[in-house]
């Protein structure tokens, strides 16, 4: 695991809702089913314009990319996405929809996150028929390309090391990865940065008398075994625990109270794996407790995995997941993996944390060289950022053992997260769940992280959802219709009837199901609608005369019919517009 965070980036692509059939859902692991998918008969002309319209944003992303224009490019990347999702056709069952659909998905998220493996771009324009510039597909390759590591040099300290390699990286531009610049957070809040250099005056105060002592009472704590595992002390965490009681104060603070989050969690799982529960506090050092964490080295997570250990201990990356993410499945790899370093040194927690952060491989040597299998003793044999990696994890330990010795007891940890586990069949758009459980989607996204995007896999899945709505949901999705992954998701106001929630909807009242105190609203095509009762509870009146309003820039028939407390498709046919979403220009006359 890598430990030199940049700032987490949330995935790009705004993934709705694939029409495709909906099953039952249920609690935790209990068994889901999904119903049988008919068939779409999608003429070929229809297929056509679908993928034809979806390379044309696809195609604009890439020459905005290609400008450096990151935000405006993600925005065109998501509509090139919701082409397909909102056609009204199922695309899982049309052969060519499918694969220019799958293939793209994988293209953009290959392209906001830059990895070894690089976006096929031209692969994809042969497979959806689109006409893209070879030379445009080579140069946007550039922007997906891993940040590179600055091998350090031989002379320099650790922490310098850092430094340079930092300013190395962002003096070569590397930090435009992806969609967006990618800034180094080296003095923020993330406590997975190795502190900077210590300076003579933290150092010295471990040879004072008061320094001394502190020291003597630590060893003598370690040594009783109130830690839960033993370590040898060395001077070098006594100067850890000086830097966060001075100019870390921050970085500390900021970390404990993290943790409350998820430390239960860890404790938890810790145990169940047979482990020291202390050693989670490595999850402090590693992400300082952010989920999405992104490192230099393309380590994600709570726990910094880099691709191939996370394969190694069954985290999932593809397309539709990455497992490093994932709160559970991930805490317990890493309890699995630190089982394993431990083992594999005769239990020795200080080599087992050097060979997490730094590979088997180089802790190996170093104990070759040093010819003894002691941390201390390979130190100078082992990579720069490792010497420093593990007494700053024993000065964590230390601290949060003692905040109040250390002066951090003013400090109260987060409340832990609260969800419930819902498991869903495949492809059930997080749109619906979130509207289900009565909450946003960007806290179904938060208490999910490992999705990569507003769909959960091809698969049944398990999905959390804020405590205590598991049941209402599942109770919901089992008597939602066939197509319900499709669907709007409303609340039934006192009052409403169909009729009301029909036209707010702007669509039929035959599209329209009730169940329970949701109603579910089939293939109206709107992305964004107000769930808000109407002023009326009963559909506002025709009027007798035709009235009109004068358009604003980035007005748009479903903002207008907001505005006014009108269904959009009334206002829609009025006008002639099919597209409710569209653009109008300003200064336009629209019919009410």
């Amino acid at each position: 695991m890598k430990t030199n965070l940049l700032k987490g980036l949330s995935l790009t692509a705004i993934f709705t809702i694939l029409s495709v059939s909906f099953a039952l859902g249920q609690i935790s692991t209990q068994s889901s089913g999904a119903r049988n998918i008919q068939p779409d008969n999608a003429g070929e002309a229809k297929v056509n314009q679908i993928t034809a319209d979806a390379g044309i944003y696809f195609k604009q992303g890439l020459l905005l990319l290609n400008d450096s224009r990151r935000s405006m490019a993600r925005d065109q990347f998501d509509k090139s996405i919701e082409v397909f999702l909102m056609s009204n056709v199922n695309v899982k069952n049309n052969g060519k929809l499918s694969s220019c659909y799958n293939q793209l998905i994988e293209t953009i998220f290959r392209i906001e996150f830059p990895s070894a493996q690089k976006p096929q771009i031209k692969d994809l324009a042969v497979t959806c028929s689109w006409n893209i510039d070879n030379q445009l597909a080579e140069n946007v390759g550039r922007f997906s390309q891993p940040i590179p590591r600055t091998n350090p040099t031989a002379t320099a300290s650790p922490e310098t090391t850092l430094i340079n390699s930092v300013a190395s990286i962002e003096n070569a531009g590397y930090q435009q990865s992806g969609f967006t610049k990618i800034e180094f957070n080296y003095q923020g809040d993330a406590l997975a940065e190795p502190p900077p250099e210590l300076t003579q005056e933290e150092v010295a105060k471990v040879e004072t008398p008061e320094g001394r002592e502190v020291y003597e009472k630590i060893t003598y704590a370690v040594k009783s075994g109130s830690l839960g595992f033993s370590f040898r002390m060395h001077p070098m965490v006594q100067q850890y625990l000086g830097y966060y009681q001075g100019r870390g104060r921050k970085t500390m603070e900021v970390g404990l109270y993290r943790s409350g989050m998820f430390m239960r969690l860890a404790r938890r799982i810790f145990r169940e794996e047979g482990l020291p529960e202390n050693i989670a506090w490595l999850g402090q050092v590693e992400s300082a407790w952010l989920p999405k964490a992104h490192s230099w080295a393309a380590a994600s997570g709570l726990w910094q995995f880099i691709p191939g250990t996370g394969s190694r201990y069954g985290l999932r990356q593809n397309g539709y997941v990455d497992e490093r993410n994932s709160f559970e499945k991930a805490t317990r790899a890493s309890a699995q993996y630190l089982k394993f370093l431990a083992n594999r040194y005769g239990g020795n927690w200080e080599l087992g944390m050097a060979a997490y952060n730094c590979g088997e491989g180089n802790v190996d040597k170093a104990i070759r060289k040093a010819g003894v299998s002691d941390f201390w003793a390979a130190y100078p044999y082992l990579p720069r950022e490792t010497r420093n990696y593990v007494p700053n994890i024993l000065a964590t330990i230390l601290i949060a053992n003692n905040p109040t010795g250390y002066g951090f007891g003013h400090v109260r940890p987060a409340p832990a997260l609260q969800y419930e586990i819902l498991r869903v069949p495949s492809s059930t758009s997080l749109v619906t769940i979130a509207q289900l459980s009565d909450t946003s989607v960007e806290y179904i996204r938060y208490l999910n992280p490992e999705f990569r995007s507003n769909t959960t896999p091809p698969e049944p899945y398990n999905v959390r959802v804020p405590q205590g709505r598991g049941d209402a949901v599942a109770a919901v999705m089992r008597k939602m219709p066939s197509a319900g992954r499709n669907a709007t998701v409303a609340t039934v106001m006192k009052g409403e009837t169909v009729q009301n929630i029909a036209n707010r909807q702007g669509v039929a009242v035959e599209q329209v199901q009730i169940v329970g105190n949701k109603a579910v609203v089939q293939g109206n095509g709107v992305k964004n609608t107000s769930y808000n009762r109407p002023t009326n509870s009963t559909p506002a009146a025709s009027k007798a005369r035709v009235q009109f309003v004068t358009t604003k820039a980035g007005d748009t028939i479903l903002k207008i019919a907001g505005r006014l407390g009108r269904a959009p498709a009334e206002i829609a046919n009025l006008n002639g517009i099919n597209d409710i979403n569209a653009p109008l220009s300003a200064g336009r006359q629209i019919k009410y």
